[in-house]
């Protein structure tokens, strides 16, 4: 199979992996992928399943049906639960609730905190996908601001650092300020939020925590870049030469600032989505190399939390079972069909995502027999085809309910998905190898 390219083949599968051919393979069934476009099944790094702790928000079952519905077949689930995940007997419990619960294989991020740097850098590697470091407070409220933390983790982790990276003191000063001035009057809406969580907190922080890095040596993933400012601090070298790697969502990619005006806080997230300019340098910079996975931060809340004020209401967006075709779109929809180069964009773009989607968050965090259709790696396939998609409530499958995508139409349509060589329905969820 020639990785990175358009072609016509069969796959065979055979006790849940992908083997060279199909010879000797008896009483096999056939799916006709015929008219298809065939792929290895999204591993999306970053979601928040908000189980344990949250089970009117979501858990590990209605989320990772949903994930599965969207062509996800595996996931890393992060910290801030309640529990928190931040030693091994919280991540063990993780791991038996998923194990009875995911219809996606699944693994877990160790959370760092203030306290805990040392019970963290004595854990087995291979038990746990990365240390999820929050430089700015989100949901659960796990910020790591002490130096002398910062720099022991920096200095002595082995594994993959992946860091939210804000700026504390500047949204805090911001919010104060935004909170004297607004706070119950007409002018408190969502528009607000790139204003507080703007764009010198987020490059601040980055550039804080690549410094960081860069002394030490650390392997650091910046999850959710937001701005066209941060792109700077950025290479495009090939993956394997990075030490420092960046992530973008679908979101991010998808709105913009204008999008407040009617979605409001259903699409209020941290980090914010910020202008159009911003957007539009993040594609560049995914295009270019700069930026090296995409992954959802899928991160449900109620819905009536989500229509309190905008100072009140949480931060997080349900994504999951849209995010492929969020990025399909941009080489399906009616206006990339009807361009004069869309085959060169499809050739271009279409395996840019798979690289972004599959490829490189299998490489970057070291799972095992991943991420690709090769020769004795699982037979995780998802299968999708042109056609209309609407979302709305009754397709929904997030436990919260609700889609900020809802009436919207997709080109495009999830056909079948196999996770471990077995349909979606029929399969049994593992957890991940690092």
């Amino acid at each position: 199979m020639n990785e990175g390219t358009l072609e016509q083949r069969e796959i065979y599968v055979h006790e849940g992996k992908i083997v060279e051919s199909g010879e000797g393979l008896k009483n096999a069934q056939v799916f006709d992928a015929t008219g298809c476009y065939v792929m290895p099944g999204v591993i999306d790094t970053h979601v928040h399943f908000r189980d344990p702790g949250f089970p009117d928000k979501a858990d590990f079952a209605t989320e990772s049906r949903a994930a599965l519905a969207g062509g996800v077949t595996s996931i890393i689930d992060m910290p801030n639960t309640s529990p928190q995940t931040v030693s091994l007997t919280e991540l063990e419990a993780k791991e038996q609730i998923a194990h009875e619960k995911s219809a996606v294989n699944y693994g877990f991020m160790l959370g760092a905190t203030n306290d805990n740097i040392h019970d963290i850098l004595d854990l087995p590697l291979d038990r746990y996908a990365a240390v999820k470091l929050f430089l700015g407070s989100s949901t659960g409220n796990m910020l790591v601001n002490r130096p002398e933390a910062l720099d022991l983790l920096f200095r002595e982790c082995k594994k993959l650092i992946v860091a939210h990276c804000e700026s504390e003191d500047i949204i805090q000063a911001n919010l104060r300020n935004f909170k004297l001035e607004f706070a119950g009057s007409s002018r408190e809406t969502a528009s607000l939020h790139p204003q507080i969580r703007n764009t010198e907190a987020c490059f601040v922080s980055t550039y804080k925590a690549i410094e960081r890095a860069r002394k030490y040596g650390t392997r650091l993933h910046v999850a959710h870049i937001s701005t066209a400012t941060e792109l700077s601090l950025f290479s495009n070298m090939a993956l394997s030469e990075k030490n420092i790697t960046a992530e973008v969502t679908p979101n991010h990619l998808w709105f913009d600032s204008d999008d407040y005006d009617t979605l409001g806080n259903l699409i209020k997230c941290n980090p914010a989505i910020k202008s159009a300019d911003d957007r539009m340098a993040l594609w560049a910079g995914l295009m270019d190399g700069v930026i090296d996975t995409i992954a959802t931060d899928h991160a449900p809340h109620t819905l009536a939390s989500k229509q309190q004020r905008y100072f009140d209401a949480p931060g997080g967006i349900p994504s999951i079972q849209h995010s492929l075709q969020m990025m399909l779109e941009s080489v399906f929809s009616p206006s990339s069909i009807d361009r004069s180069d869309h085959d060169e964009v499809l050739k271009d773009w279409l395996p840019m995502i798979v690289e972004k989607m599959c490829h490189n968050p299998a490489t970057l965090f070291g799972i095992r027999n991943r991420g690709f259709l090769r020769p004795g790696y699982h037979a995780d396939i998802t299968i999708f085809e042109p056609g209309d998609t609407i979302v709305n409530k009754d397709t929904i499958m997030y436990k919260c309910g609700w889609s900020p995508l809802e009436g919207q139409t997709f080109h495009t349509r999830i056909k079948q998905v196999f996770l471990n060589g077995m349909p979606a329905g029929q399969s049994v969820a593992q957890q991940l190898e690092f």
